[in-house]
């Protein structure tokens, strides 16, 4: 997501407010219609802090990643999503509801500044530190989730995700109806909240401590759930 990041970053007083009306009204009925479309079951909610700003730091297997977290987790919750789907339709939608646009392909501040700023408000914020859709096992991890633990001092809750994505489907497909999803939360990793000059060193380290654990959570989920990874994905046509 975000690597290489060594200066501080403006700060967030100057930006408008994050949109959190649209995603209090939107939340409600997303969830309503992903619970009813899907049989989904969450797990280790507790883990989730009942207050302050946290990090979901989530594998990431499917398109339906993204709307599953933000409006199944308990409290508010905006993304991270990359600028491609910040376009016609659906990317007013997502900046009305007050997701976050990020370009993977460079150092993006302004999506880092906003991020920021929705964890000083003490809101969730959810990134995949994957990077991209893969086979979930979290054999890699950039280090956005990591820095911004750095940054901020949030804890960062290791989330994994079964069922979004179906074997053989393509990584665009959602699942069938009825089809089991499972959201499991698993115990929050604390990243020491760290002072400028923040290190690339620090940085990887810290992401690799969050990717060994946010792996070893995700061998967990699917032995309490008994529901594994889809496997690679089937090329589109």
């Amino acid at each position: 997501m975000i690597s290489g990041i060594s200066p501080d970053l403006p700060h967030t007083a100057h930006l408008p407010a994050t949109k959190e009306l649209g995603l209090r009204i939107t939340k409600p009925v997303a969830a309503l219609l992903i619970r009813t479309y899907w049989r989904v079951t969450l797990h280790g909610e507790e883990n989730v802090p009942a207050t302050g700003p946290a990090i979901l730091a989530s594998n990431h297997i499917g398109f339906l990643d993204g709307p599953v977290l933000v409006a199944l987790t308990r409290r508010l919750t905006f993304a991270m999503a990359k600028h491609e789907l910040f376009t016609g339709a659906l990317g007013q939608f997502l900046a009305h509801v007050g997701q976050i646009s990020l370009n993977r392909r460079a150092v993006d501040t302004k999506a880092i500044t906003r991020a920021i700023q929705v964890l000083r408000a003490g809101d969730v914020l959810a990134v995949f530190p994957e990077g991209s859709r893969t086979t979930g096992e979290v054999s890699r991890a950039s280090g956005g989730a990591a820095y911004l633990g750095m940054v901020t001092g949030a804890p960062i809750v290791p989330v994994a995700l079964l069922g979004t994505r179906e074997p053989g489907h393509t990584r665009g497909q959602v699942p069938r109806r009825r089809r089991p999803i499972h959201v499991v939360y698993g115990e929050p990793l604390a990243v020491p909240r760290s002072n400028w000059p923040r290190r690339k060193a620090a940085v990887a380290h810290w992401t690799e401590v969050l990717r060994s654990h946010l792996a070893a959570h995700v061998v967990a989920a699917q032995r309490l759930t008994g529901l594994p990874l889809p496997g690679p994905a089937r090329q589109a046509v």
